[in-house]
């Protein structure tokens, strides 16, 4: 995970924090020392992913298990050998059938999944269904046992912002507050008026 990521804290249904992973850290590390009543979690934002955190040690050890941000990689010394070309090598586990179709393509098999996945972000190119199913993530984690939560979801993935702003309105605050922000993007009618507001008159 990127070091500029954002993530929040949750005490049940309480927002604790909110920023980098170091800062979430260190208010779930206060939480824990000062008895809690309700199980905390921790949300990548991005993805509405529950993570685990590090809360061993002193506060000047969790900062210290800050990662590296992107502008400190940038202007760490330079490795001497090839420029760096941006290309990130992986593992990628495919079926035989999956490799022998890959080979077949043009330009090969690198080439050929770097397409696709531009044709993946092209048709999500919004971010709607990234943003709707993080959200999901989130939401399924701590309002699964409220009261609308299933007709909530049905909503969401409906693409019916108003009905699932309706729904979660009597959640606690701070869930249906974090709700919210996290479908800013998930609606296509959102997304368009975000461009719209955004465009110059």
């Amino acid at each position: 995970m990127s070091g500029d990521s954002s993530f929040t804290a949750f005490e049940g249904h309480k927002r604790l924090a909110q920023g980098d992973l170091a800062e979430v850290t260190l208010a779930v590390k206060a939480a824990e020392e000062h008895g809690c009543d309700a199980p905390l979690l921790v949300f990548e934002d991005s993805s509405g992913r529950v993570v685990d955190v590090d809360t061993r040690g002193e506060a000047a050890d969790i900062l210290a298990r800050r990662p590296a941000s992107q502008a400190e990689e940038a202007a760490a010394p330079r490795r001497r050998g090839r420029p760096k070309l941006g290309v990130v090598p992986r593992e990628v586990t495919l079926l035989p059938r999956h490799w022998d179709w890959l080979a077949r393509q043009p330009g090969g098999a690198s080439a050929a999944l770097r397409r696709l996945v531009e044709a993946a972000r092209r048709n999500d190119r919004n971010g709607h269904v990234a943003a709707r199913d993080a959200a999901y993530r989130f939401m399924s984690a701590l309002a699964g046992d409220l009261p609308g939560f299933e007709e909530a979801t049905r909503a969401l993935f409906a693409g019916r912002r108003d009905d699932f702003n309706r729904l979660i309105a009597s959640w606690p605050a701070d869930l249906s507050d974090h709700c919210r922000k996290m479908t800013a993007r998930a609606f296509p009618e959102s997304v368009s008026q975000l461009e719209n507001e955004r465009a110059p008159a």
